[in-house]
């Protein structure tokens, strides 16, 4: 009988004017279920869902303008202070995508000293690259076995070219043992992270440990006290690393019946790990390699030559890692990128392009690109001012594009699937503890294009219920389209 009453309203709301004005809050909710709310009304219906008791102790940041005239739409504490997480990126990506522009690529050359058969030495000079992997090194190993290399003297790792401490001071300890905390060092290897799974065995019985890769594994030291238990069993298992140490420390109850338990941990000491690695897959090809060194000072010889060189994806492919995906690593390595290039500048690294933007630096203070740092801080103003200055930039196909799509990729596949927005959101997540963010751009079918951010931050609730009320607010800017006034006040349009 309830369905078949609120089936009616939404049936006579769909078919007839109604005087917004005089509607209660759960009518006018009812109207944005049918896909209509008013802008005048959007306030309301906002203010109703931060302000229920469960997340009304949280701190709410929000912003939502149109994106042609910049027209705000509703705006809380939008010029106050809040850790962003991982919106963060936005600001890092506009500010590499500026500097650098679309094509540009990481080179990192490799050099050499001596004739084949025999060289001197062979160097590696890293530069940043995250998109660097086992199969790009075993390319470099063939070109070198096809041009007649069958021994090297000395196999040199140089990982000098950033300056920054490789873990962010800032960033909290039991980050860093995880892949999203990893080191970003000059030279990065499988984006510096390796897979721990642990695999249930007979009752009792410690769980087994399997990992991906066998020379990242053996730089652990793991205590491994996680029993296999009974059927049922709640999950319970813990990995922590001991600060200052390359120690796991493996702990509780992986039942029976669990499926693999898949854990991605960051490489302990990533330049020692590439270089092993290189050196591995050069004996494989029937390459001898004498020696092996880690360098932290350039050792350039002036009798070297450049041999051949790793070349990255261009920028566009790169952000949309960093933005779709939410990757850490690339946005730091972008970051010290741009550090680098004004290491003689008294500013942050992305500041000298978020200037061209027209972007205030008093309403940002960033301490690294990803968003780990909880000493980030940026107003809901800067987050909505970046996206609305690129949107005029002859960037933005690849700025937009690097964003999740709601319901389709990235952050956002599993968010939104099934509803009027799904495909119409492009958007950049953020997530920590106690903080949860959304922004981007949304296309409306009734409604001009909107820009927003919601940023919620010193909540006890769980993500999971954080993102569910900033889901809502999202499919409320949904539901906007236009509204006919009167002397009466506001009315929905009739539907057609």
């Amino acid at each position: 009988m309830r369905w078949f009453t609120l089936g009616a309203i939404y049936l006579l709301l769909s078919l007839i004017s109604v005087p917004v004005a005089a509607l209660t809050d759960t009518q006018v909710l009812l109207a944005a279920d049918r896909g209509r709310v008013c802008p005048q009304n959007l306030s309301a219906a906002i203010n109703k869902i931060i302000a229920r008791p469960k997340i009304a102790r949280s701190h709410w940041g929000i912003i939502v303008q149109t994106l042609d005239s910049q027209h705000t739409l509703y705006s809380r504490h939008a010029n106050k202070f809040f850790i962003p997480a991982s919106t963060t990126k936005l600001f890092t990506t506009a500010a590499a995508l500026i500097e650098l522009g679309v094509n540009y690529r990481i080179h990192t050359p490799i050099f050499g000293l001596g004739n084949p058969p025999n060289l001197t030495y062979l160097r590696l000079e890293g530069r940043g690259d995250p998109t660097i992997s086992s199969i790009s090194l075993k390319k470099i190993v063939h070109l070198l076995r096809a041009r007649g290399i069958e021994r090297i003297e000395n196999l040199i790792l140089e990982d000098s070219y950033f300056t920054l401490e490789a873990i962010n001071p800032t960033w909290e300890w039991s980050d860093v043992y995880s892949y999203y905390g990893t080191a970003v060092n000059s030279a990065i290897l499988n984006e510096n992270s390796v897979t721990l799974t642990l695999l249930p065995q007979h009752v009792g019985q410690k769980v087994k440990l399997r990992w991906s890769d066998a020379i990242a594994a053996r730089q652990w030291q793991v205590e491994n006290n996680a029993v296999t238990a009974p059927k049922d069993t709640p999950y319970n298992i813990n990995i922590a690393g001991v600060l200052g140490k390359p120690v796991l420390n493996v702990r509780g109850e992986l039942a029976i019946d669990e499926p693999p338990d898949v854990w991605d941990l960051a490489i302990a000491d990533p330049p020692q790990y590439f270089l092993e690695t290189w050196r591995h897959l050069l004996t494989v090809e029937g390459i001898d390699v004498a020696k092996t060194t880690v360098s932290n000072s350039r050792a350039k010889n002036i009798l070297e030559r450049e041999i051949t060189a790793i070349v990255s994806p261009p920028l566009t492919e790169i952000i949309t890692t960093i933005n779709r995906e939410s990757n850490n690593l690339y946005a730091e390595s972008l970051w010290r990128i741009l550090e680098r290039r004004h290491h003689n500048l008294k500013t942050n690294p992305i500041e000298f392009g978020l200037n061209k933007l027209g972007i205030e630096p008093h309403n940002y203070q960033l301490i690294d690109g990803s968003g780990l740092s909880r000493h980030n801080l940026i107003t809901p103003q800067a987050v909505v001012d970046v996206l609305f200055v690129m949107s005029r930039s002859h960037l933005f196909t690849s700025y937009k594009n690097s964003l999740a799509v709601a319901g389709t990729n990235g952050t956002l596949k599993r968010r939104f699937q099934h509803t009027p927005i799904q495909n119409k959101l492009w958007g950049k997540t953020g997530t920590l503890s106690g903080v949860a963010a959304l922004s981007g751009y949304l296309y409306l079918s009734r409604y001009q294009p909107l820009v927003f951010t919601i940023i919620v931050n010193n909540s006890e609730r769980a993500s999971k219920e954080l993102r569910q009320a900033i889901d809502e607010i999202v499919l409320l800017l949904g539901q906007l389209q236009k509204c006919q006034t009167t002397s009466e006040g506001y009315y929905l349009k009739a539907s057609s």
